[in-house]
């Protein structure tokens, strides 16, 4: 592929000439400007498909998505899965960025990747970000996060165009057998716990009742916030599906630390802040806004604490293959340990169920 751009050095896992063509051309069609050269930022905080600001010679913005550098599993990272959902998702209630264009062509970049317009706001990442928000802003974005799940779980995915999507039944099932399936395909060994809680969840399945809209990873990290604590974005589309929409409610419930908690399932999470909601409201909520019940949410919880587990499994063997790019902030040992942590969650949350 010709560029009339000078090749420059960018962040691994993207060509700097050939993106800056194929952007140039995609905004044309949409009557839009691209202003060379254009400058690449890897987002910090995906350990999975990689995130980069992208930023024109006059300041405008706009975020790329592509799949991991290299030691892909296959199906794992598919871009036109994620950019579809998003696409389809533009006219609903539910907030997302949006689309510019889908590039499939391997030639311009070594791997499939997405363009979406730049959403102005915060992702709060840990505690910190979320402390800088005044106690009314910090409930305001929790009750934001949870409504906008139902949001989700609301959507006809028929009228959308998305009924084709994925299978609508055995969600659960399919899940079970796919990351366990993952974590078997990597080279790192297998925790005897994460083996163990397989088991127990396989063999006490609750049954799937409706069929929905999944995120896959619903959390508030995922999700962008404004100025108020408003969701004016929700991210990190890539395991999103059909299937059962507790499976989402115990995903939010299962990162919602709380002060005190004996396992917590990410590093410093922002809920751990002063002023968040309780798990118990954050369930009462979602249960309202839904209308749905939320009988047996502590399986969905045990169930979305393995399957993190599984994730960082698989992060943890990209990392150490070298597949992630550079983050020197990234504690790989710290993660390998979580994954037994995890494990031993769940098995506690199936226990208690």
């Amino acid at each position: 592929m010709s560029t009339s751009h000078p090749e420059a050095q960018g962040p691994a896992g993207i060509s700097v000439g050939a993106i800056t063509e194929w952007l140039t051309a995609v905004e044309a069609e949409r009557g839009r400007t691209v202003s060379a050269p254009l400058q690449f930022e890897q987002i910090a905080g995906g350990r999975s498909n990689l995130t980069f600001q992208v930023t024109d010679d006059a300041g405008s913005n706009w975020a790329l998505r592509r799949p991991p550098t290299g030691h892909v599993l296959a199906t794992a990272h598919d871009m036109s899965r994620e950019h579809r959902m998003m696409s389809a998702l533009g006219p609903t209630p539910v907030p997302v960025p949006t689309m510019v264009g889908l590039c499939e062509d391997v030639d311009v970049n070594g791997a499939p990747f997405f363009v979406m317009d730049w959403v102005d706001g915060t992702v709060v990442r840990n505690r910190r970000v979320a402390e800088t928000f005044d106690a009314a802003a910090r409930r305001r974005m929790c009750e934001s996060v949870v409504d906008t799940l139902a949001a989700i779980h609301a959507v006809d995915v028929d009228a959308v165009g998305l009924g084709d999507f994925a299978k609508r039944d055995g969600y659960v099932e399919r899940q079970l057998r796919r990351w366990m399936g993952q974590v078997n395909a990597t080279e790192s060994p297998t925790v005897p716990e994460l083996v163990e809680a397989h088991r127990r969840l396989t063999e006490s399945i609750p049954e799937q009742r409706e069929t929905g809209l999944i995120h896959g990873d619903y959390r508030l990290d995922n999700t962008i916030v404004d100025d108020e604590g408003s969701v004016v974005a929700v991210l990190d589309w890539e395991l999103t599906t059909l299937g059962d929409p507790l499976a989402d409610v115990g995903a939010m419930v299962s990162y919602w630390s709380r002060p005190g908690d004996p396992v917590v399932a990410l590093s410093d999470p922002p809920t751990l802040a002063e002023a968040m909601m309780e798990r118990d409201e954050v369930i009462e909520r979602y249960a309202t806004a839904s209308g749905r019940s939320v009988e047996r949410v502590r399986w969905y919880q045990a169930f979305a604490t393995w399957r993190l587990a599984c994730i960082l499994d698989g992060v943890v063997d990209r990392y150490r293959a070298g597949a992630m790019g550079r983050d020197d902030d990234f504690d790989v040992e710290a993660f390998a340990s979580q994954v037994t942590t995890l494990s031993a969650g769940a098995l506690e949350l199936l226990d208690d169920e």
